[in-house]
């Protein structure tokens, strides 16, 4: 399907060649799953858009979704994207200053969301908010049977004139803007084109060697590259299925992994961890499981002893990637060892350049650190709204700066060191928590770890890091030292180690070291 264009385009060519197969399984909490065929979600996708029209949406206009990933949310997104509207996507634990800031920022003229989500009753919400949203023309609510809910959205289709408008959209229009996490300053809406999309789905399908035999279980939320991207539009492309819970838990996964023999599984280190502990993964069936992606950073050697264990007929791959490369860029290589694998995050995928960019601006040689810099079709072409702040990282001749530190070898095998943002500078000595981590992850009884740079009076910036034991296990925080001492210089061994139950996540499920931060300094 190399000749798609756009999102459109991908989905009307795999209904050609798969019009009855099942896409997307969508699973809930009492184990009920409703199939979508890739057909049905076109005709569904094609009712959207007529609707959107009728309500005077057109190419180019953005409108707002914010809701765990479902059916509906993949009906809006290619029925927005399939007349050139923008889809903006926003997290359902998103509240007041977060929508407020989003739905102003990026000029959003309708809001699709959650009724409820977690207690929290947006119905009553809205009716008190649209006045800080003075852009917003409508809200429309999804689980509800309310008049102004989602299903009023369905349109009649008028064929001809939605070809005209499906026509007038390119490779190049702005298909998301998907907000970064924020953790310096305001969020930036990073967009994200149709090519870019799809040539970061199509790198990491030719790197996996994925089919249309393949099924994909996506715990990744949509409003995230890894939901839609990686998993989505990825499987889209060779017709795979989809398994789609609401949200991730680690029973629900193995459960799901196990029903519907799930074959491809992608989750970051925290959610591996929570499934190798659940006390049901003794007697759960893994044994479909062909590929199993790490995201977010390289799987330390314990974790991947223990993948390997508990996944006997898989293969481990690292995925990197980032909101402004679109998805995957960096993968780890099929021939990879586990050695490999555990200690580099891959090579760049075909259409990816990436280089290795000193302080002081200048390439460095093979082997010495710097910031990874990368160049491509999928990278994004900025920050909706914020021309000076997409200067700062979409360079002259299209080069992205991704603030992670690495070295890269003469085969074009890169280290991560950590991100620039997380590095600390203690005596004098830079210091990348994630070097650290990977040691007190590798002590037996630690499940994970955390570290970030807190201020010292004498030496400017101390590492202090946070450790979940595993169940049953018991270890002092001057044994950790210990361990720490044999394998990494003095000034990397950890001056503060606080023992928690749990570790805060981001939505996207890696650890918000941001709450760390706040939670250290009292705010």
């Amino acid at each position: 399907m190399s000749g798609t264009r756009t999102h459109a385009g991908m989905l009307r060519a795999t209904v050609q060649q798969f019009p009855d197969k099942d896409f997307l399984t969508a699973t809930s909490t009492k184990g009920e799953a409703r199939p979508v065929s890739f057909a049905e979600l076109e005709e569904r996708s094609r009712l959207i858009a007529a609707g959107l029209l009728e309500r005077g949406v057109r190419h180019g206009d953005r409108v707002a979704v914010a809701a765990p990933n479902q059916v509906e949310w993949l009906e809006l997104f290619y029925g927005v994207t399939r007349i050139g509207a923008v889809l903006v996507t926003l997290n359902v634990r998103y509240r007041e200053a977060e929508l407020r800031y989003m739905l102003n920022q990026s000029g959003a003229r309708l809001v699709v969301t959650s009724a409820q989500s977690d207690g929290f009753d947006f119905v009553d919400f809205y009716a008190a908010f649209r006045s800080e949203i003075p852009d917003v023309e409508d809200v429309l609510f999804l689980g509800d049977g309310r008049e102004d809910s989602y299903t009023s959205l369905v349109g009649d289709p008028d064929t001809a004139g939605l070809s005209r408008h499906e026509a007038e959209v390119g490779a190049d229009d702005p298909a998301l803007i998907l907000y970064t996490s924020g953790t310096t300053g305001r969020p930036k809406g990073a967009v994200l084109t149709h090519r870019s999309m799809i040539a970061a789905a199509s790198g990491q399908v030719e790197r996996l060697g994925t089919t249309t035999d393949d099924v994909y279980l996506c715990v990744m939320p949509f409003n995230h590259v890894g939901g839609i991207t990686c998993s989505v539009t990825a499987a889209l492309s060779t017709g795979s299925t989809v398994v789609l819970p609401s949200a991730f838990s680690p029973a629900g996964a193995l459960a799901d992994i196990e029903k519907h023999r799930v074959s491809l599984f992608a989750g970051v280190p925290t959610m591996w961890s929570l499934m190798l502990a659940h006390p049901t993964f003794e007697t759960t069936d893994t044994s479909t499981v062909r590929l199993a992606i790490i995201g977010g950073s390289n799987v330390e050697p314990t974790m991947a002893a223990e993948m390997l264990a508990a996944f006997p007929e898989a293969r481990l791959f690292n995925l990197y990637g980032l909101s402004e490369s679109s998805g995957a860029s960096v993968m780890s290589a099929p021939d990879d060892s586990v050695e490999q694998v555990s200690s580099s995050i891959g090579t760049a995928l075909t259409g990816i350049e990436a280089k290795v960019v000193g302080l002081t601006g200048h390439d460095v040689p093979a082997g010495e650190e710097g910031e990874l810099h990368l160049r491509g079709e999928s990278t994004t072409t900025g920050y909706w709204g914020r021309p000076e702040e997409a200067s700062q990282t979409v360079l002259d001749g299209g080069w992205l700066r991704t603030g992670d530190m690495v070295t890269m070898d003469s085969d074009g095998h890169i280290h991560m060191r950590g991100r620039l943002k997380e590095m600390f500078i203690q005596g004098g000595y830079n210091v990348y928590p994630v070097e650290v981590e990977n040691v007190l992850t590798a002590h037996p009884a630690v499940a994970m770890a955390a570290g970030i740079g807190v201020p010292d009076a004498v030496l400017g910036e101390v590492g202090c890091y946070y450790v979940v034991l595993r169940s049953g296990h018991e270890v002092t925080e001057e044994d950790l030292r210990d361990h720490c001492r044999g394998q990494v210089a003095d000034y990397k061994v950890p001056q503060q180690i606080i023992v928690v139950d749990e570790l805060p996540t981001t939505p996207s499920g890696k650890i918000a070291k941001a709450s760390l931060r706040k939670q250290h300094d009292g705010v």
